[in-house]
């Protein structure tokens, strides 16, 4: 049975176990941007032991490329990006901390195997809401990259932030459980 969880980052190790896949996550506090162009400089970084731009211990990451901010709001249409670029640098940030990533759509065998060895969940936002998601967002800065335009890290301060985990920390997959509900209702 899902549940709905209300999570303020940085998150703990045990506030990631307690999540199940299914479950809603509103989620506050600060979370940062990336896509794969950002995640290749960070996983640059952490090879040549050159200090990153934000603490990853206990940080969620929002794969998304946010359109630029209409006047008096804090940023953009925001909606997630397709996840699956991510997984050749996951497992370096998980390494280092990361324990929540946000995104769309599945990902490999090895990024599930990786989320239950470190400990950490892959939620899915919705596709196509990146309007609604926008609201959400209550303040926004580019704290890296900026030449990465779109694709700059964003340090995001967000308040009940909608996302359903997808991959939870003992490798439980919303999408395969998913299809053997709709399976067995067919039948």
């Amino acid at each position: 049975m899902s549940e709905i969880k209300y999570l303020k980052t940085p998150l703990t190790d045990s506030e990631i176990k307690s999540l199940k896949s299914g479950d809603i996550v509103y989620l506050s506090g600060t979370i940062y941007t990336g896509r794969d162009a950002a995640h290749k400089r960070l996983v640059e970084a952490i090879a040549n032991k050159t200090e990153l731009p934000f603490d990853l211990q206990g940080s969620a990451i929002y794969y998304v490329g946010p359109t630029p901010p209409k006047p008096d709001q804090p940023i953009g249409s925001c909606g997630p990006t397709s996840s699956y670029r991510m997984d050749p640098y996951s497992e370096a940030l998980m390494q280092k901390g990361l324990k929540m990533m946000i995104g769309k759509g599945p990902r490999s065998s090895e990024f599930k195997e990786q989320i239950k060895k470190y400990g950490a969940v892959y939620l899915s936002a919705i596709g196509g809401t990146g309007a609604k998601i926008q609201e959400a967002v209550k303040k926004s800065e580019v704290i890296a990259y900026p030449d990465l335009g779109a694709e700059a890290v964003h340090k995001l301060e967000v308040e009940n932030f909608y996302a359903i985990v997808t991959y939870d920390s003992e490798g439980n997959d919303l999408f395969e459980k998913g299809i053997a509900t709709y399976r067995k209702t067919k039948n």
